[in-house]
């Protein structure tokens, strides 16, 4: 199995704007569905957004209207861009596989930190 490298997070403040990328050592053409996960302090990881290989997307509703997800298959990467970031989406933001039970191992994730 490849790796799952993220990167782009940072500390911003409230109403500002970030782009994380994750970018896989192997093909993501292979996998329908990819995804962004969040987890904050004390909390479960949780799906944000997820993009098919054709490009339909679906969001969280707490990020609908905020965050755009992309991928480009052919740089095998996947990207988050987030907008008017609120202090609730400080977290470490992982990418994988979603809607699958499979997943990749996952990487170390990019810390986002907003604050108020």
């Amino acid at each position: 199995q490849g790796e799952l490298v993220e990167s782009g997070g940072g500390l911003v403040q409230a109403g500002g704007s970030l782009r994380l990328s994750c970018t896989y050592s192997g093909s993501i053409i292979n996998f329908y569905f990819m995804g962004w996960y969040r987890q904050a302090p004390g909390k479960q990881r949780e799906l944000v957004a997820d993009i098919t290989s054709a490009g339909g997307t679906n969001y969280h509703d707490s990020v609908k209207g905020r965050f755009t997800i992309s991928r480009d298959n052919a740089e095998n990467t996947v990207y988050l861009q987030m907008n008017s970031l609120k202090p609730e989406d400080t977290a470490i933001y992982y990418c994988n596989i979603a809607k699958s039970n499979v997943k990749l191992p996952w990487g170390q994730g990019t810390q986002v930190t907003v604050s108020s």
